[in-house]
């Protein structure tokens, strides 16, 4: 593979600047053909991005001899069936997060990708955002806040008007479509930054609830972590609150880290005596880019890509052992 030919399955906003265009700018890539089930949509979107070939069918992108690589950026409950598919067509995958609905069908697309010896990779890209990078050096390699010891993670903002009509719910609050709530949608991309920081999460414990119960999935979850090198962790979402606030807080026995997992906002950095640095690193215009760097580049054999299915897994897992029991309890057929 010299050129890695990309096909996209569910071009949906997401794809609009996040990542499409990323695909079409990155060394030795191009997006060749793009798929979606309204024919009108797909074809303004080939239009709109230059793109040569649409589809309405996603056996048909896949079987396209040109395609040789497929993104897939539907929403959760479609990624296990498309992520086989390609798999037994022998073509590599990137699926965007969270990665499924459970940690038993990450676990099957895992095994589909390995038997036909097909790469996976997940869309968390903040695994390669410069702005976290920057936190990774901080922690890792300055050293600046000495020993991680515990993690505090919060995020909670107000009831959106577009959740208030019971008639017109995005799937993102659809726990058929997407899993669970705007927590499976948000959490994951800090679980799975905590995960990178500081290793895999062996053990979850946590609540989930519906406060407000405002729409079928969770709108209210607090946790505890352990981390595998012995850290431990707290977090806090709630989508009822007066107001937002997004804040991750890294504390250390010599000072402390604070930051947003969104947008880019500083860094703050304080040791025992107060504040004692602000970094501010902006986000690149097409956010997945630097992710899809490094896809491109596993794909043609010079570097590896620190995002994939058994990372991503691992993110699934923590969501699930604090959701079972709400979801055992809320059943579509209770």
């Amino acid at each position: 593979m010299k050129t890695v030919k990309w096909g996209i399955i569910g071009c949906g906003s997401v794809t609009e600047v996040k990542s499409g265009p990323a695909l079409q700018k990155t060394p030795n890539s191009q997006l060749v053909a793009v798929m979606r089930r309204d024919p009108a949509k797909a074809e303004d979107y080939a239009r709109r991005h230059n793109v040569p070939k649409w589809y309405t069918n996603a056996q048909e992108l896949i079987n396209d001899p040109e395609v040789n690589a497929v993104y897939i950026a539907t929403p959760p409950s479609a990624h296990k069936e498309y992520t086989v598919m390609c798999a037994k067509a022998g073509k590599p995958v990137y699926v965007e997060k969270p990665m499924a609905m459970t940690f038993e069908e990450c676990n099957e697309m895992i095994s589909a990708c390995q038997e036909n010896q097909v790469p996976l990779f997940v869309a968390y890209y903040r695994r390669r955002l410069p702005r976290f990078l920057k936190i990774e050096e901080l922690l890792h390699k300055d050293k600046v806040i000495g020993t991680p010891r515990h993690v505090n993670c919060v995020l909670y903002h107000s009831l959106e008007t577009r959740y208030q009509d019971p008639q017109q719910l995005p799937w993102t609050v659809q726990p058929e479509i997407s899993g669970g709530g705007i927590f499976v949608d948000l959490a994951c991309h800090t679980l799975d930054l905590l995960d990178y920081l500081f290793g895999p999460i062996v053990s979850a414990r946590g609540h989930a609830t519906s406060q407000q119960n405002a729409y079928p999935a969770e709108d209210a979850v607090s946790m505890s972590l352990l981390f595998e090198n012995g850290m431990h962790g707290s977090g806090m979402w709630n989508f009822g609150s007066h107001t937002r606030l997004d804040t991750v807080e890294i504390v250390g026995d010599q000072g402390k880290i604070t930051f947003a997992t969104f947008g880019d906002g500083p860094i703050l950095v304080y040791d025992a005596h107060g504040l004692t640095k602000t970094i501010t690193v902006e986000n690149p215009e097409h956010i997945q880019q630097p992710l899809i760097e490094t896809v491109i580049k596993e794909l043609l054999g010079e570097a590896d890509c620190p995002s994939t299915g058994a990372t991503a897994a691992r993110t699934t897992w923590v969501m699930d052992q604090v959701l079972n029991e709400y979801r055992q309890n809320h059943k579509p057929n209770k």
